[in-house]
């Protein structure tokens, strides 16, 4: 008997308890929001609580630590769980220790639940490599497609897949495993943050009068490439708990358009009413850059009224230069979702505008 016929998909969605681990994320943000507003029940996992919301009860918890979700799920029986968390560390044996180790407790401590399905975040590392072998070796072509074989080099997306399907074996959910590109939404304080990043390196630029300088490779400057908004990433991991064609399944899941950041860099800069550089000669990262901009920042938000005091918490220059620092094509076939019945789409373009008005109605940037 197959998994969907083990655990058939919820006729009324909103009538189910989802727990949602990560949930003050970019992505698991957009989750929590999107929930609640089709009135589930949402747990809202994470270490810290968010902004309270109608349906959202937060649930506190390490996800390190087996006693920990143990204490924090005994009295809580949730239908669906959409895992967004992870834990950057120093290498990827790291990262597979301990990114494994925090799915492995979750699902443990949900044995006995009444879960249906579990969806997993994971991205494009999965056919790039993870950052220290990033883009070595034979990867596919592009457009990814899902059937590629793994790379053959450590990845801690792989070892949460494992746990994924292993779980999945012994406790009868159906699952899915979402392969995003970069994620643009709403966060504040989040590693990987390139939406808020580069609202706030125009800003320091606009208020400096210095040039809005695409930091990273002129490869990126140059090539087709992809993102993902958070909010259609959130559609796509509740289409696929709640679709009987999203089950026992891994998908790409981006925008829909494709762009060359020789393009989008002139929109953001006409947008934020900055001069945009181009790529030149050379790679000019954001760290270096932006290396001792926090007094800067101060200063822009004392004048401002702004809201974060703390660059830190603002821009994350370190992932934005990798992302946009890569020296190939990066671009995610999702043919397989619309075969399956997903039509979400969004345009890159419209994502940024979006996200930057509701950054600035939050006064996080001028």
């Amino acid at each position: 008997m197959s998994h969907n016929e083990l655990t058939p998909q919820l006729e009324n969605p909103g009538s189910g308890t989802a727990l949602v681990v990560g949930a003050t994320g970019i992505a698991g943000s957009a989750l929590v929001e999107k929930l609640a507003g089709e009135g589930w029940q949402v747990l809202a996992m994470s270490r810290s609580a968010g902004t309270p919301k109608a349906n959202v009860r937060y649930v506190p918890a390490d996800l390190s630590s087996p006693q920990s979700l143990r204490e924090a799920l005994a009295a809580e029986s949730p239908t669906h769980m959409f895992f967004t968390a992870w834990a950057r560390q120093d290498t990827e044996e790291g990262n597979i220790t301990v990114n494994a180790a925090m799915l492995r407790n979750l699902l443990q401590a949900l044995a006995g639940k009444p879960v249906a399905h579990v969806a997993l975040m994971t991205g494009l590392k999965h056919y790039l490599g993870p950052f220290e072998a990033y883009g070595e070796g034979d990867m596919p072509d592009t457009p990814f497609h899902e059937e590629e074989p793994r790379l053959p080099v450590n990845n801690f997306y792989y070892a949460q897949e494992d746990e994924l399907w292993a779980a999945a074996a012994t406790q009868g959910f159906t699952w899915s495993v979402h392969r995003a590109h970069t994620v643009i939404g709403h966060a504040v304080g989040n590693a990987m943050n390139m939406g808020l990043t580069l609202a706030a390196y125009a800003a320091l630029c606009k208020e400096s009068g210095q040039l809005f300088t695409f930091p990273s490779s002129e490869t990126q400057w140059n090539s087709l490439t992809d993102m993902t908004d958070a909010g259609l990433l959130a559609d796509h991991m509740v289409w696929a708990a709640t679709s009987p064609g999203g089950a026992d399944e891994a998908f790409n899941v981006v925008n829909g358009d494709v762009f060359r950041w020789r393009w989008m860099w002139q929109q953001l800069a006409a947008y934020f009413g900055v001069e945009a550089e181009g790529f030149t000669d050379e790679p000019r990262p954001l760290e270096v850059q932006m290396a001792g901009a926090g007094p800067q920042w101060e200063q822009l938000v004392a004048a401002k009224n702004l809201a974060e005091p703390r660059l830190d918490r603002v821009a994350s220059w370190w992932h934005t230069d990798g992302d946009l620092g890569r020296n190939l094509e990066v671009v995610a076939d999702m043919s397989k979702s619309r075969v399956a019945g997903f039509t979400g789409y969004r345009r890159t373009l419209d994502a940024f505008t979006d996200l930057f008005e509701r950054y600035r109605a939050e006064k996080l940037i001028p």
